[in-house]
């Protein structure tokens, strides 16, 4: 019987150990994951859960047939040139989670001739409703792309891009998105309270609303404009919002301000990727 491959996990911050988290609910053996970080006591955990746990980075990867690099971006040259002979010696699938680190700089980093992954995933992925955006470069396998859609599935949907540059507007999408709802769900807060609901029950009731909606969304085969149009009645109240969301600019700001996420996003990589 053909055994799990081994992973190993470079940072194991928030969306390292959601990963992990995700993979082990979905019956995963923890004795074939790895886990290097610096600080012992953040590994604790982990070693409880069956894990293999060590602070020597190289060591974790030496025997790993996936490599997920989820480090901070502004240390991953230091952290992949110091992986670099290991992974030339072992040539695992690698797959960066960190944002703004394009494969050139990461093939550079690591000696060249890597197969690798680049993943942008959101923090939905801490409670396993993640979207994640993939691409791979050309050294990747078919088998590798179905690894890579299995460990990001653990923690929610994947989705493949066509291309590198599309990952900057999957950062503005998904990546930096649920900020957006956040800030739709503070505004709607604190209109509800203008209203006179009390603070708990406008609380209540927008948090609720964001999810039935979602779920709708989500589990329902119309596009989102048609669910929108289902409980729009002709000059009725909820009319009478979206005409005054519209006639403000509502889709035009939307446009406007995903553009300036994917040109940060851009901008950051061109910074980040520089030796």
């Amino acid at each position: 019987m053909n055994q799990p491959p081994v992973i190993a996990f470079i940072g194991a911050g928030n969306m390292a150990r959601a990963i992990i988290g995700g993979l082990l609910e979905n019956g995963f053996p923890p004795a074939r994951i790895w886990a290097a970080e610096p600080k012992p006591e953040r590994l604790r955990d982990l070693a409880e859960q069956g894990l293999n746990v060590t602070c020597d980075n190289t060591a974790a990867v030496a025997g790993a047939d996936i490599v997920v690099l989820a480090v901070k971006p502004q240390v991953m040259q230091a952290v992949a040139s110091e992986l670099a002979g290991a992974v030339q010696s072992r040539r695992p699938l690698v797959i960066s989670i960190a944002a703004g680190i394009s494969l050139d700089a990461l093939q550079r980093w690591l000696g060249g001739e890597v197969a690798l992954v680049r993943c942008m995933p959101n923090t939905p992925a801490l409670v396993q409703t993640g979207a994640s955006g993939l691409y791979a470069n050309a050294r990747v396998s078919a088998a590798e792309r179905q690894q890579a859609t299995r460990l990001l599935e653990a923690v929610g949907r994947a989705l493949w891009v066509q291309s590198e540059a599309e990952l900057d507007a999957v950062t503005a999408l998904s990546g930096s998105g649920p900020a957006y709802y956040f800030l739709l769900m503070e505004a709607m807060i604190a209109a509800g309270t203008k209203l006179g609901l009390s603070e708990e029950t406008a609380r209540g009731l927008t948090l609720q609303t964001a999810l039935g909606a979602a779920r709708m969304a989500c589990h329902s085969d119309l596009p989102p404009e048609e669910l929108r149009r289902r409980v729009t009645s002709p000059n009725g109240t909820t009319e009478r919002a979206i005409k005054t969301f519209q006639e403000e600019g509502f889709e035009t700001l939307v446009e406007h301000a995903l553009t300036a996420c994917r040109d940060r996003a851009t901008e950051l990589a061109d910074e980040l990727g520089q030796d």
